[in-house]
Formats: C-alpha cells, sequence, structure tokens
C-alpha cells in the first residue's frame, strides 16, 4: 500500500528534509485572495518550502488560468501534480476542515452552547461569586435560547422555510413559522432579567418548547425522517435530532422551573 501525503510528509519532516510546493495567488493592490494566504498557511504548516507567486494583475490571472484550464485560483502545484485550489489542498492533506458542501455537523450549536456556558460562568461569578450556581445554569438556558433567536432572526424567511418541514404548529398555521424567532427571543431576554419579566417569559418558553419537542420527536422518531434543523437558522446544516430536542425540552424545564421557583418556593 502506497503511502499518503501526510505519511510521506510526516517521513520527510522526520528525515529532516522539506517537500517543495508551487502556489499561485491572486496578490494586488487593492485585493490579496484570502484563499492564496490560507493555502501558503496549510502548505507550510504541512511541512512544505512555498514557492509563492504572485498574480498581481487580472490579465496576468487571466492568462494563468488559460494556461492550465482552470476556473479558480490560488492553485497549488506539488512536483508535477497539480492539487488544485484551497478546498483540493485540504483534501490532499486529508484535513478535517474538508467537509463536503452540504454535509450535516453538529459544530455551529455547539459552538453556540460553549460560548453561551461560558458567559452563563462568567455571570454567575460577578453575580453570586461562584462559577457554577443555580442562577448560572438558568443564565446558560437563557442565553442559549437568545442567541439561537438571533440565529434565526438573521434571516427569518429561511428560517421559516425550513422549519415548515417539521413543526406541527407551524405547517396548520404558518405565520407561527415568523412569531416562533421573535417569541423565542422575547422569552429568553424576559428570563434573563428575571424577577417579574421571569413569569412573563416563562409561558411563552414552555408553550413553544412543548410544540418544538412534540414536533422533532414526531418527525425524527415516529416519522423517521431524515432533516436539517432550523434551531440555529435556515442555512444551517445541523441535523433534526437529539440535540433539536434537548433545546425543546430545555425551554420546557425553563419554563416550568422559574414559576415554580419564583411562586412555590420563595
Amino acid at each position: 500500500m502506497s503511502a499518503t501525503p501526510m505519511q510521506e510528509t510526516q517521513s520527510d519532516l522526520a528525515a529532516g528534509r522539506r517537500r517543495k510546493a508551487q502556489l499561485y495567488r491572486m496578490v494586488m493592490p487593492g485585493h490579496v485572495c484570502p484563499y492564496g494566504l490560507k493555502s501558503k498557511w496549510m502548505l507550510e504548516r504541512n511541512g512544505y518550502d512555498v514557492e509563492d507567486h504572485h498574480l498581481t494583475t487580472r490579465a496576468e490571472t487571466d492568462a494563468f488560468k488559460e494556461k492550465h484550464g482552470v476556473k479558480t485560483t490560488p492553485q497549488t502545484f506539488i512536483g508535477d501534480n497539480r492539487i488544485g485550489g484551497y478546498d483540493a489542498l485540504k483534501t490532499y492533506f486529508g484535513s478535517r476542515l474538508a467537509r463536503k458542501e452540504g454535509a450535516t455537523t453538529y459544530t455551529p450549536v455547539l459552538v453556540i452552547f460553549g460560548i453561551c456556558a461560558l458567559m452563563a460562568w462568567g455571570a454567575s461569578l460577578v453575580a453570586t461569586g461562584q462559577v457554577f450556581s443555580l442562577r448560572g445554569i438558568e443564565w446558560f438556558a437563557s442565553f442559549s435560547m437568545a442567541v439561537l433567536a438571533i440565529q434565526k432572526l438573521q434571516d427569518v424567511e429561511s428560517f421559516s422555510t425550513m422549519f415548515l418541514n417539521y413543526d406541527l404548529l407551524a405547517r396548520r398555521w404558518v405565520p407561527y413559522g415568523y412569531i416562533y424567532a421573535f417569541a423565542e427571543g422575547l422569552a429568553a431576554v424576559l428570563m434573563i432579567a428575571g424577577g417579574g419579566f421571569a413569569l412573563v417569559g416563562s409561558p411563552i418558553a414552555l408553550v413553544i418548547g412543548t410544540i418544538g419537542a412534540a414536533s422533532v420527536f414526531k418527525a425524527v422518531y415516529i416519522d423517521k425522517r431524515a432533516l436539517k434543523c432550523a434551531c440555529v437558522g435556515g442555512n444551517s446544516n445541523v441535523p433534526l435530532g437529539f440535540v433539536s430536542l434537548t433545546e425543546n425540552l430545555v425551554m420546557m424545564a425553563m419554563g416550568i422551573w422559574m414559576p415554580f421557583k419564583m411562586l412555590v418556593l420563595a
């Protein structure tokens, strides 16, 4: 079995050798191609000495494309082989970043939850003197709802279209597909504020969370449909499934917990 490009590069580095690559990229007074910079960085990171050829005019760039029969720059050559553009270079090195266009991923929602957790810990430390606190957990849920609402509100039209694929109420009453994102954001802000505001926001969270949980459960676990979730906006590739169900269950839990804490435990 022949060695992969990555294995060959690691072998050369272990022997103290650096392989050579040629990179052709646009570097013009008014434009420096970002993918060219990324290609150069990736080649150097993988142990290559880069012959960096700048295409400094549009005419020079067009002449290069015509000569090599390519439609885009940058272009990377290793030895006598043309590797291609930035995406081809990622694939060549077996990069985890080289994901097929349209492939599903949980990365966007995990990033949101991670940042919101850090925000909640910071707020908890300032407010209570403790990194982990009950209020911090409440803030984590509320912050997450707020950021997810922002994602949806960036393009409500796209969100509502994707939402109509599975939400039970939106499929019966289309305007709900537009209202949902605003309702989620409003509920989040009211519960972040706490006090009497939370008593107003909690029922909203409970209603939309219950409808959402039922919708996701039916689509994924009963109908066995493979859909994308609109939870982080209408242009996301997050698969509809456990994460989506968890988001709605958290809203339901917050909708029940906040009034219970204030009216029963107080």
